[in-house]
């Protein structure tokens, strides 16, 4: 079972459209962390959500993966799905990402608390710090 984590905590997936490969007529397009997002561009306008997947979590791809996408355009839902840690929450909202999807065990090691803690990532910025104000 997984568990969705937003600013306002755990939740259960309330997307309901499934999750394909491919992007043709998908409703959800799941991308894993080496995926190429120019080959995606043709398809960015008719996506609503797109997961990519963090395989473990010292691999940082799907952040830059993420960043790329917003930078081109996609304004659909983004999340982020596996081994994302709480520690890296903030990370994961500033990269454009709107929501993590973590497993229940995952969820039980690391407590809502946890996230809910970082999920003030924009007070968190360490760039709203350097120019003293928030960012």
């Amino acid at each position: 079972m997984s568990v969705i984590v937003t600013d306002s905590g755990f939740a259960g997936d309330d997307w309901r459209h499934g999750w394909a490969e491919t992007p043709d007529g998908a409703a959800g397009l799941d991308l894993p962390a080496d995926a190429d997002p120019e080959a995606l561009r043709p398809h960015l306008e008719q996506l609503p959500a797109i997961r990519i997947a963090f395989p473990v979590f010292s691999d940082g791809r799907g952040f830059t993966l993420a960043s790329r996408l917003r930078r081109m355009g996609f304004a659909g839902r983004l999340r982020a799905q596996g081994h994302v840690l709480a520690d890296q929450y903030a990370m994961v909202r500033r990269s454009g990402f709107d929501e993590v999807e973590i497993d229940a065990a995952l969820a039980a090691r690391q407590p809502e608390e946890q996230w809910r803690a970082r999920a003030n990532w924009r007070a968190h910025d360490y760039r709203a710090r350097l120019k003293g104000r928030d960012a």
